[in-house]
């Protein structure tokens, strides 16, 4: 749990910021209760404490009361049903909890209407306002779990008198305008006001995540423990593994019953769709995903095929970098898989190549007729292809009245996919096609270097420790979370 400023300032981005899974709990709880009511009233019925009859000035022999049908015994529990509820349950209110107004006191702690309003504005900021109204209202819900989630965190902090400083609340939000939004704070408080958000609500989030990582590494991760014995079979596992690929996967995974396995396919077929149409995965993997990785947006990491279920390696394998796939059925719920990149194990990648480029753009008339701007393109490429390399091209390119700029520290990896691809098979002085268009101008790019990357080491033997200590905290942390929501006591307004 190193570096807390620096893993916020790299989790928290305002246009795709979570609003993670809640807990059933308290609605177990109720639904306890009135069970407990509902046993309470048989029971004094069946011992004849009703209401007694009002009785005329003339007595009369009383009626005899309509036998009561007999209780039928309790459900006995089982694996499907640990509370042995059974499949015919009559509900003995009117109350519809979809219908509660989003707010709630949690032990104690209120959270108002507005601070679930400034929550979601960030995400509906994130999608460009693009959501459909029946979705932020599902959305709302879920944003309200996670500031209770939030706030059972800071609660849990204070209990442990871990104290989290408002001068370095200040300074994270600082660097997340800087970083994240290459801006002032004063900037970002004006885009949070203008987007119905406010300064306040990303702070608090910040401090909910700033005081959730100290809780952790004080009462967790001491008592997380990994051997070297363990890090050196997985190092001697990952050697033996060279030149297999590895894949970084992000995912979304929804958990189902039996029971509420259409509804969550509709669920997760919904937030497909809105990926498809330019969603952010890591913010969608915030809001929806059940995994543990939820908090950075659902990525996996570096992963083989083999540390998958079989499932999603069978879809993994056949992914191109950039591809979204699912949801894919599997034991438990549904997953939606997002290949971030993928590379083989200690292999040099090419793409990690710093390559020295010149980029020579040529302007066009903005009224140009297609067949002359076709012309000028031909052209103006054979000229560049004939500058005889990088030494020449300034000259030729003075000629056409064309632009040079250069630069010599650019990782292939870092262009986009097509120029890559184009790049990584050329020689020095070599270009690649035209690219662009009449309004941006006529582009080529000119190798003019490139140091090609070392074979990749792998991790170090403290680099992999930590990496599983901390894979093993992040577990502890969800079976923490799950006990602070079972112990909490919620009102809902």
């Amino acid at each position: 749990m190193h570096g807390d400023k620096n893993r916020i300032e790299r989790k928290i981005m305002v246009v795709t910021k979570k609003a993670g899974s809640g807990s059933g709990a308290a609605r177990v709880r109720a639904v306890a209760r009135m069970g407990a009511l509902a046993g309470l009233s048989l029971a004094l019925a069946a011992q004849g404490f009703a209401q007694a009859p009002v009785r005329s000035k003339t007595p009369k022999a009383p009626a005899a009361a309509p036998k009561a049908p007999a209780a039928k015994p309790a459900e006995a529990p089982t694996a499907s049903d640990p509370f042995g509820i059974g499949q015919n349950v009559t509900m003995l209110g009117k109350d519809n909890p979809n219908l509660r107004r989003a707010t709630a006191i949690v032990n104690g702690d209120i959270i108002t209407g507005t601070d679930v309003n400034q929550r979601l504005a960030l995400i509906l900021a994130a999608n460009g306002g693009k959501v459909a109204p029946e979705e932020v209202e599902r959305l709302r819900a879920q944003v309200l779990r996670n500031l209770i989630d939030e706030t059972l965190q800071i609660q849990e902090s204070k209990n442990a008198d871990i104290k989290i400083d408002e001068g370095e609340v200040d300074g994270t939000y600082a660097r997340v305008a800087q970083e994240n939004f290459k801006q002032e704070p004063a900037a970002l408080d004006a885009y949070l006001a203008r987007i119905g958000s406010s300064p306040n609500s990303l702070k608090r989030q910040i401090r909910g995540e700033l005081a959730w990582n100290r809780v952790l590494r004080r009462n967790v991760q001491p008592f997380v423990n990994v051997s070297q014995q363990e890090v050196k079979e997985l190092l001697e596992r990952m050697k033996a593994s060279k030149g297999t690929e590895e894949y970084r996967l992000g995912e979304i995974y929804l958990s189902a019953t039996p029971d509420s396995r259409a509804v969550v396919a509709e669920n997760a077929q919904r937030i497909m769709s809105q990926l498809k149409e330019g969603g952010s995965f890591a913010a969608y993997a915030r809001q929806y995903s059940e995994a543990s990785t939820k908090a950075v947006g659902g990525d996996l990491g570096w992963i083989r095929l083999a540390q998958l279920p079989t499932e999603l390696a069978a879809s993994a394998r056949e992914m191109q970098t950039g591809q979204l796939v699912g949801p894919i059925e599997m034991r438990g719920g549904f997953s939606i898989l997002y290949l971030i990149d993928k590379r083989q194990v200690l292999t040099a990648d090419p793409r990690d190549a710093v390559l020295a480029l010149k980029q020579i753009t040529l302007a066009l008339p903005a009224n140009i007729a297609e067949a002359e701007a076709n012309k000028k393109i031909d052209e103006f490429s054979n000229a560049i292809k004939s500058a005889k390399g990088c030494g020449g091209v300034d000259a030729v390119a003075g000629k056409l009245g064309a632009q040079v700029v250069a630069n010599d520290q650019i990782r292939a990896r870092d262009l986009p996919a097509p120029l890559q691809q184009s790049l990584l098979a050329l020689s020095l002085g070599e270009t690649t096609p035209p690219f662009g268009s009449v309004q941006e101008g006529i582009r080529m790019l000119m190798l003019c270097g490139r140091d090609d990357p070392k074979a990749a080491s792998g991790p170090s033997f403290e680099e992999l420790m930590s990496q599983m200590e901390e894979d093993r905290v992040n577990k502890r942390a969800q079976m923490y979370m799950r006990d602070l929501r079972r112990d909490a006591i919620i009102e809902y307004n």
